[in-house]
């Protein structure tokens, strides 16, 4: 091996979103800890995030309530273990966040909640009005640092190193020069991979790399053909496109096609505040009937000043593109927006891969199913964050692990920006909110041949879109975020469970990775319950 910078920790986390950084706040006190971020902390995709946090925080909410909710939207695909460690353990880790700093907002010393998209009560935490993300964004790093974790921005990980079946290390990319990483666990915090489609409210960060990087050393990868399409991103020309959260429905917004009508009665009984997955589709449907590009956006009832003071930057966001929100309706339409699928993980973030574990988008514990409920994803980061926290102590007293014989240094990070549109098209056009056998099958023959010429991170990239590809292609059915033209209907007898891939030996576009079914985990009684939270 030629020489490189070795550096070592105790734990070492990449990605530097919620989920990570929560991580290492709680790892912190009992360990050496480094966050090794891709881009900055403010090109995280918890950054970008407007919504809030889902929790049973209200009088009038209950765990039950959130975890109904929460099943609802996952189309029948949720781990009920997993939903119920997410909506048990959402309200103590929401409290902890608000409690080191995170200025949400309060009316008289309470948290102000509202609502949103498939949720039966007001139970989304929220701060800045429409930014959250970019309020923990503003906190939580300096906290971390302040327990004296090791922050680095521009760090991007080029390669995951096992040896005898277990992780050893990860090759670096920082600074411009390639480093050897070491510690007694590695935990995966990457997020998620919008940017390997066309359209996206994702940051340009978002390509998927820890699924591919955890697939490629044998980490089994689940529900791959989840991709969530936001219903409504500002259809302007420019990725990522701007969000509209979904939060200005909760406050009564309502969406009209072309010809000015409300359509979203005729889809679903709770019309705008549908499961995301039924409003994209909606807007899709009629977007191709009108043909325009997309569908309008309408809270003009509730006025300009309303929209400025309860949406601020939404409201200035569209304001600096040329609409007045509030004031006029604002066009609107689909973007892809979050992986339900990822890195298989159990309750405490662990893979198959000893010492590896994996939290946030990037992983797949089952706790969102075929559809993730609006602002369940910030609040995953917390929950899972602090759980991989406690489970990274079975590693903090064995001694750093043995490298492999043979780790030939990976190239510097070369990047084929070209290839990437190449990818985006192909998954834009064919692996999208509508999907179809001809159409998927084309998708993975043109993601195989770029497979063939990719070189260094554009390697990953294909990886994760090819497993994206092939799995909506095998799933004939349609469930929550997958939609197949060719069969409409869900099959619950074949497909009610989990799609799982593992490495067959060498990348994907040479050999097809071995395929397997895993049933979906479900609670029969209020004792399971107690025993999936661990109570």
């Amino acid at each position: 091996m030629q020489s490189v910078i070795e550096r070592c920790c105790d734990v070492l986390i990449l990605g530097g979103g919620i989920a990570g950084l929560w991580c290492a706040y709680h790892t912190a006190p009992k360990a050496s800890v480094v966050v090794l971020n891709k881009g900055s902390f403010a090109e995280a995709s918890t950054f970008w995030a407007q919504g809030g946090m889902a929790a049973a925080l209200a009088p009038s909410d209950a765990p039950e309530k959130h975890f109904a909710d929460t099943v609802a939207a996952g189309a029948g695909l949720c781990d009920e273990d997993a939903v119920w460690t997410l909506v048990t353990e959402a309200p103590k880790q929401v409290m902890a966040l608000w409690h080191i700093g995170v200025p949400f907002d309060t009316d008289d010393g309470q948290l102000v909640l509202t609502i949103e998209g498939a949720h039966s009560v007001e139970r989304i935490a929220h701060a800045y009005g429409d930014a959250t993300g970019r309020a923990v964004m503003e906190t939580l790093p300096r906290a971390v640092e302040q327990r004296g974790v090791r922050l680095y921005e521009r760090a991007t990980a080029l390669q995951l190193l096992v040896r005898d079946g277990a992780w050893a290390g990860a090759f670096v990319l920082r600074d411009g020069t390639v480093e050897l990483w070491r510690a007694k666990a590695c935990v995966l915090a990457t997020g998620g991979c919008g940017q390997l489609f066309a359209v996206t409210t994702n940051p340009q960060g978002a390509t998927g790399d820890g699924v591919a990087l955890a697939f490629e050393v044998g980490a089994r990868v689940a529900d791959m053909e989840f991709v969530q399409f936001h219903p409504t991103a500002l259809a302007v020309g420019e990725v990522p496109r701007p969000l509209i959260s979904e939060a200005l429905r909760g406050e009564g917004a309502l969406l009209r096609n072309a010809k000015g009508e409300r359509f979203m009665p005729r889809y679903h009984p709770r019309a705008e505040l549908a499961p995301r997955d039924i409003v994209a589709r909606a807007i899709f449907m009629e977007m191709q009937e009108t043909g325009m590009p997309y569908v309008w956006l309408d809270i003009t009832h509730k006025g300009e000043e309303f929209v400025r003071e309860r949406f601020p930057n939404i409201y200035h966001a569209c304001l600096a593109r040329g609409f007045r929100l509030g004031r006029e309706p604002v066009p609107v339409a689909p973007a892809a927006h979050y992986h339900m699928g990822g890195i298989r993980t159990d309750l405490w973030g662990r893979t198959n891969i000893p010492r590896l574990y994996a939290i946030g988008e990037c992983a797949c514990t089952g706790v969102h199913g075929a559809n993730r409920l609006a602002s369940n994803s910030l609040t995953e980061g917390l929950v899972f964050g602090y759980r991989v926290a406690h489970a990274v102590d079975e590693w903090l007293h064995a001694p750093l692990p043995a490298l492999p014989d043979s780790m030939p240094v990976p190239p510097s990070g070369y990047s084929d920006w070209q290839m990437l549109r190449q990818i985006q098209q192909t998954m834009g056009e064919l692996v999208g909110v509508v999907r179809w056998a001809d159409g998927l099958t084309a998708a993975t023959a043109r993601l195989t041949e770029l497979g063939k010429a990719a070189r260094g991170l554009a390697t990953r990239w294909v990886t994760t879109a090819w497993l994206i590809a092939r799995a909506a292609l095998e799933r004939t059915e349609s469930r929550g975020a997958h939609f197949r033209q060719d069969y409409p209907a869900s099959d619950d007898a074949r497909w009610r469970v989990h799609l799982t891939w593992q490495i067959g030996g060498a990348p994907v576009w040479q050999h097809p990775p071995q395929r397997h079914q895993e049933p979906v985990h479900r609670l029969s009684n209020r004792q399971d319950r107690r025993n999936a939270s661990g109570e």
